[in-house]
């Protein structure tokens, strides 16, 4: 079995999933008549989700290789509240498609950033002419799936 297909498989999933958030999100933001009350209602879900995995398979929450952890290793879940915010505020607005595609060229961009130096700890992967080609592909189609 190649070694890229349950992460592929993984992450394909993942991809649907945030596809299902962004409508259910905006239904409780409408719901709410706030964008940040149902980001918020959405992390407690996940949050309450997550407990129960970890009680459920390892049940130790903190080990003590997070104290030497630097700070912007806790910065993860600003960055998801951020995202989940926007899309429930954007998602009504945009579309789906729109607002999925345009936040996957954010991602393409800060990734091969990020890997081209190697920052937070990544392997270096040298930007290339075929991955720039790509992201500009993605950027494109985030224009045209923008285009009313």
């Amino acid at each position: 079995m190649n070694t890229a297909a349950l992460p592929l498989s993984l992450a394909l999933l993942g991809g649907f999933l945030i596809a299902l958030q962004a409508p259910t999100n905006a239904m409780l933001a409408k719901a709410t008549q706030s964008p940040i009350v149902a980001a918020f209602i959405s992390f407690v879900v996940g949050a309450i989700a997550l407990g129960v995995l970890v009680a459920a398979t390892s049940g130790r929450l903190f080990p003590p290789q997070l104290k030497l952890l630097p700070w912007y290793a806790w910065m993860g879940g600003l960055y998801g509240a951020v995202f989940v915010s926007v899309i429930v505020f954007a998602t009504p607005r945009i579309g789906v498609a729109a607002l999925l595609t345009t936040a996957i060229g954010g991602q393409l961009l800060a990734a091969v950033v990020l890997d081209h130096y190697g920052m937070l700890g990544l392997t270096r992967q040298p930007v290339s002419i075929e991955r720039m080609g790509g992201v500009a592909l993605v950027l494109m189609g985030a224009l045209l799936v923008s285009r009313r």
